[in-house]
């Protein structure tokens, strides 16, 4: 033991204990129960050996007095005789020596001879070997027939048993004894045994932890490296766990996520519901069915968390193969290259299609919310169909979620009234709606003709997440204006009909890093590829602009920033081209199809006025883009421009930035997206100075490579370390602070 630490030898004395706890208390118990059970046995076993030694020793004596008694019996001399048995029972094992004739009667007996010993035929002995007790104790009396000349006799020789039950005692104590003694000799010696194995094992697996020892090179011995391959598993699920926990704080994964349900939620179903679906199944002209991922920046923020915990995503199905493709239930397993999640189509009517989603939501709602000076539309038509269709995804729900206990993720302002319709139908959740776009001031927000009953509806979530601080605040601004409620200010809650409401900000982000960068080339490559794909000379600087085609996003006062560059920068006619995806969107509505016309009239005069012969300054595509393609041009670009009029957050910004490993390029980002609270390092402008944008247009492509580097490398550290992993990890957490919650005051009501 001198190789063990001095503490450790110190520590001795409470190891004793221990081990006596352990191994010497336990065994010695187990050996004395078996002891016990096996004492009667030996006490038998020992009976009849004492007993055929009586035996024996009885038929000595037998043989040794047939003779001589027999002919003093014959001759009639019974004195003689008498005297004769006593000096014979001189034994202290020999009581007595009665000797009986034929008829029973008693002939003569020696004087200690018990009373219970009687030669009548009523009491004779059967056998010769008999066992009786009497009030001295136990005898043994052995009958032997005696035959001299013509007559006979019976001969019992009566012993005294009283001494094998003293030599029992004595041997079943030392038995006992014996047992006791090697049980805590045993015990004592296996106990240290393990102690001094367990002790070098613990030097093994120390050394190797400290020589970073772990797998096939661990020094560890053939009997021990069973038991050492256990503690290094169990080392490693606590490393990976704790791994999993700093990465909560500063990294967070899809691994991190997982774990936040597991161990906060369980086995709860987890539900999302959104109007946009994640894959939409169309035709195409050969009249193939294609997956198409939609150009969605809510989509881009929920497929990843869908794809890293499971559940089932409910979603209007929009695409002209929906129907073929899913079951009677209208469920289908996705992605499809890797089905981890399901996806289930809720079916709405071309009438509810309208009404719900061109009509209510995205000529009403979605103007009203955006401060981008298009006047929104409300028709008690397209309301009562907004009712409708949100009464379809709270069935769908309800069905999803079975009589378990669920989380539910409510998606945007398309089903504003899901909260309140899944609470009416008794569904067990957990409900939290996430409202992806800007929430406007009390005032603007009382244009609507049904706040009242959006409010109502909207407050039976258990959380409200919104951008920003700054929508949480109006959001409590326009409640207390239109609804009697309570509402705590600093705490951003809301009490209405005895139910708590929870306001809390969300800035959402992106999957980090996007899955679709794997399939994308370097950006030299990419920079070369973009360029030839669409005729752009290879000097030519390359700037970028990714948008739904939707007025909230600028795009003709992006135009109008390039013109004015051109005009106050000549130098950079024939050296800058600038490419803008757009990809089309609620094409059936007015305001999108003036917008769509203005935009080919504005990019049509503006390469008119400054375009030549082998250089445009604006190329359009005005198509979808998958998101390979769509993360290739922003590797390739030089700058890209996000000046949103009014934007919730805008992931496009997110996504360039993740794009750019090689950390290059500038983001020009608007003050009016929630992304600029975040992503400090871009150039930020108002969209609506058009003058302001350009300059910073030309700031971008005269900044040096050192400076870009820089903004870059930071903007970069935001976007991975407040990615989508952690708005999802925060919000769920949140959800299960309020399950918590809400199952305590259950129980105090009782």
């Amino acid at each position: 033991m001198s190789s063990l630490p001095s503490g450790t030898r110190s520590h001795w004395p409470a190891t004793l204990r221990r081990l006596a706890l352990r191994y010497v208390l336990p065994v010695t118990a187990a050996v004395s129960v078996l002891a016990l059970l096996g004492v009667p046995y030996l006490e038998r076993l020992l009976a009849g050996w004492f007993r055929a030694d009586v035996q024996l020793r009885a038929q000595l004596v037998m043989n040794s007095i047939e003779q001589p008694l027999g002919e003093l019996l014959q001759a009639g001399s019974y004195a003689r005789a008498r005297d004769y048995l006593v000096r014979v029972t001189d034994d202290e094992r020999l009581m007595g020596i009665v000797v009986c004739g034929d008829l029973g009667e008693r002939v003569m007996q020696t004087a200690e001879v018990p009373g219970i010993v009687a030669c009548s035929p009523e009491n004779a002995i059967a056998d010769a070997d008999a066992l009786l007790h009497s009030p001295e104790g136990p005898i043994q009396i052995s009958r032997f027939p005696l035959l001299a000349g013509n007559m006979s006799w019976q001969i019992l020789m009566v012993h005294d048993l009283g001494f094998i039950e003293r030599r029992q005692s004595t041997a079943r104590n030392f038995v006992l004894a014996t047992i006791v003694i090697a049980a805590v000799m045993l015990a004592l010696l296996v106990g240290l045994s393990v102690r001094l194995l367990v002790n070098r094992w613990i030097r093994i697996l120390l050394g190797d932890i400290s020589g970073g020892r772990y797998l096939d090179d661990a020094r560890s011995a053939a009997e021990s490296a069973p038991i050492l391959r256990r503690v290094r598993e169990a080392m490693r699920e606590v490393e990976a766990r704790q791994r999993l926990e700093i990465e909560f704080h500063e990294n967070w994964t899809p691994q991190a996520l997982q774990q936040v349900v597991r161990d906060h939620l369980g086995d709860c179903r987890m539900l999302v519901a959104s109007n946009r679906e994640p894959y939409i199944h169309t035709r195409n002209s050969e009249g193939e069915v294609r997956v198409q991922v939609p150009a969605s920046g809510m989509v881009a923020a929920i497929e990843p968390i869908m794809r890293a915990c499971s559940g089932t995503w409910v979603a209007h199905g929009s695409g002209s193969a929906d129907r073929e493709v899913v079951d009677r239930s209208g469920h289908i397993a996705v992605p499809p290259s890797d089905p981890v999640y399901t996806l289930r189509r809720v079916w709405l009517s071309e009438e509810e299609e309208q009404g719900y989603y061109y009509g209510f939501s995205n000529e009403g709602l979605w103007p009203l919310c955006h401060l981008a000076y298009v006047r929104p539309v409300f028709r008690e038509s397209d309301w009562v169909q907004y009712r409708a269709a949100n009464a379809k995804f709270a069935d769908a729900l309800r069905e999803e979620a079975g009589k378990d206990e669920a989380v539910i993720l409510i998606q945007d302002f398309h089903l504003a009234l899901v909260p309140k319709l899944i609470r009416e139908r008794g569904t067990k959740a957990t409900i939290a709606l996430f409202w992806h776009i800007p929430w406007p001031n009390a005032e603007t927000f009382g244009v609507c003709p049904w706040k009242k009953e959006l409010l109502q509806h909207m407050l039976r979530a258990d959380i409200l997440g919104f951008h920003t601080l700054y929508h949480c605040q109006n959001f409590l601004a326009t409640v207390d204006r239109y609804v009697e409620c309570q509402i705590d200010h600093e705490r951003l809650t809301i009490t209405h009909q005895g139910h708590l409401c929870n306001v809390i900000a969300y800035p959402i982000s992106i999957e980090w890093p996007p899955r679709w960068l794997a399939q994308v080339a370097p950006a030299a490559q990419a920079r070369m590829a973009v360029l030839q794909r669409h005729g752009i000379a290879p000097g030519v600087k390359l700037g970028l602009g990714v948008e739904r085609w939707d007025f909230t996003k600028g795009i003709i006062e992006r135009f109008h920033a390039l013109e004015a560059l051109f005009e106050k920068h000549p130098r950079w006619r024939g050296r800058l081209t600038f490419l803008q995806v757009a990809a089309p969107s609620r094409s059936k509505l007015p305001a999108y199809q003036a917008l769509q016309q203005q935009t080919h009239a504005e990019l049509e005069r503006i390469n008119a006025r400054y375009g030549t012969a082998d250089w445009k300054p604006i190329v359009l595509i005005g198509q979808h883009q998958e998101p390979e393609q769509i993360f290739e041009l922003y590797r390739a670009a030089d700058f890209t421009l996000v000046n949103s009029l009014h934007d919730g957050m805008n992931l496009v910004a997110k996504e360039f930035v993740a794009a750019r490993d090689d950390e290059d390029g500038v983001l020009i980002l608007s003050t009016f997206a929630g992304a600029s609270r975040e992503l400090l390092e871009a150039l930020l402008v108002n969209p609506y100075d058009v003058g302001e944008t350009a300059a910073a247009i030309s700031t971008a492509l005269d900044m040096p490579r050192g400076e870009r580097q820089k903004r870059m490398q930071l903007m970069r550290r935001t976007v991975a370390e407040y990615n989508v992993y952690r708005w999802a990890g925060r919000m769920l957490m949140d959800v299960s602070r309020v399950r918590q919650r809400q199952s305590l005051e259950t129980w105090t009501a009782r």
